[in-house]
């Protein structure tokens, strides 16, 4: 199956280093992270999720380690606002072009505000590459430039 994907198209016109790593997707799963990480052997922490909010009815992206919950509060403070709630999953995927459980915060659709959890700044992280099954292993500051993200905390303690 091919890896091009809007994803990683972005990743390649932004030149930088990335490798694709493919894993049997399993539809239904309730945390779909924590099977990535598992399916590829990659710990939880480095393995993050891609998660669609809206912050005072705006549009915006948090990527945060797979085997973490987001806070809402954090989420709405990052983006400078008020309030936070998760993106009902169609209006994800017509905003992104990418269906849930292959949402990337590269190359997406319509150009969204990104946060990424600060703590997840491992040398290297597997990102969703745009595609189930599909993910993506680069250095996090590269994942930071090319989504144009902001390092915050986002996650629940």
């Amino acid at each position: 199956m091919s890896t091009a994907t809007p994803a990683t198209q972005a990743l390649k016109r932004a030149g930088v280093a990335f490798r694709t790593i493919e894993y049997d997707y399993v539809a239904g799963q309730d945390r779909i992270g924590l099977h990535a990480a598992e399916a590829i052997g990659v710990p939880p922490e480095r393995v993050l999720k891609t998660l669609m909010v809206e912050v005072d009815g705006k549009p915006a992206c948090a990527v945060i380690p797979s085997d973490r919950t987001l806070s809402m509060k954090r989420v709405a403070a990052a983006f400078g606002g008020k309030s936070a709630h998760m993106m009902p999953p169609e209006k994800a995927e017509r905003l992104t072009g990418f269906h849930t459980g292959g949402i990337s915060p590269f190359g997406q659709k319509r150009r969204v505000p990104v946060a990424f959890e600060d703590t997840a700044a491992a040398a290297e992280v597997v990102i969703n590459g745009g595609r189930r099954g599909l993910m993506v292993a680069l250095a996090y500051a590269d994942a930071l430039r090319v989504a144009e993200g902001a390092a915050r905390p986002l996650i629940a303690e």
